[in-house]
């Protein structure tokens, strides 16, 4: 265990982060009950997806402080489940305007603005697609690809590992885990983009149901969990992130990636409970209730 080599304020750090670690865990916990009680079965387990992202991606980086040989198992996992929510955010705003059905039918001469983040934000003059069963698969399939392809790199990583062939932070041409994080990295920013054009689309639509601040919760975590972590390895391989024995420059930039995401993840879980929650009250605003109303009449 680490702990044994630290001083007293380093083990109270390491305390801290583990009381933090299970306080946002007890938080999701009772939203988790609160939503499975409150919300219609369509929508519950998405939404409780969802809302596990940032204390599942605390608890990881937890687990990897405390062992620090587990670090490329709990960096995996981590991004596994990310991988999985990114889907289930796309699913969650169809749901929100009503399911599939009736998105296509409020959408049905609508056309989705493709020139969008992060593949093609740059690309203004790209045409804009219409909308239709086919098109939603298509945004449906982008997300899915990674939910499904990055639990089959993390299985061929370890069995490179236990190989000898892949080391986490081994990033030369002929070691594995270069050419494996190209791959993942380019998987992820294609499942991003059906995310991005979705919520162009339905953002003025769902603005009575916290669409806005929802998203943006969603991106930190992505920012944080991904960017963030990639920034500081990168100041840890070319020793900017000093070493200090018995840890190497790249032991201490893992340390460092755990405990960031550990505070940030903690307040993430709390703002998160406060966005998710309050959508659910009894009384929703009057354009809401409208909308709805509007729909019910719709359907036959």
């Amino acid at each position: 265990s680490p702990s044994a080599g630290l001083d007293l304020p380093g083990r109270f750090l390491f305390a801290i982060l583990t009381l933090m670690t299970l306080i946002a865990n007890l938080v999701f916990i009772e939203e988790a009950v609160y939503i499975y009680r409150k919300i219609s079965s369509s929508k519950r387990s998405i939404i409780i997806w969802i809302n596990a992202a940032a204390p599942v991606i605390a608890t990881t980086s937890c687990i990897g402080m405390w062992i620090p040989r587990s670090t490329m198992f709990t960096d995996f996992t981590a991004g596994v489940f990310f991988a999985i929510v990114i889907h289930k955010f796309l699913m969650m705003m169809i749901k929100e305007c009503g399911g599939q059905k009736l998105f296509l039918r409020r959408f049905e001469n609508g056309r989705f603005k493709i020139s969008t983040g992060p593949c093609c934000c740059c690309c203004l003059c790209l045409p804009r697609v219409r909308i239709t069963r086919r098109t939603l698969f298509w945004l449906k399939l982008g997300t899915f690809q990674l939910a499904f392809l990055r639990p089959v790199l993390m299985f061929l990583s370890i069995v490179l590992w236990t190989n000898g062939n892949y080391t986490l932070y081994n990033f030369s041409p002929k070691g594995a885990a270069i050419w494996i994080s190209c791959f993942v990295g380019v998987l992820t920013v294609i499942a991003l983009w059906p995310v991005g054009i979705m919520f162009q689309q339905v953002r003025t639509l769902l603005i009575c149901k916290k669409i806005i601040p929802k998203f943006a919760l969603y991106q930190f975590i992505l920012v944080l969990n991904h960017l963030q972590a990639a920034i500081i390895n990168i100041l840890a391989m070319q020793r900017i992130i000093p070493c200090a024995p018995p840890l190497s420059s790249s032991a201490r930039g893992a340390y460092m990636i755990q405990q960031l995401l550990i505070m940030e993840m903690f307040l993430i879980t709390l703002i998160s409970r406060m966005v998710y929650r309050r959508k659910y009250d009894d009384l929703e605003p009057l354009e809401c209730t409208a909308e709805e109303a509007g729909d019910d009449k719709q359907t036959p």
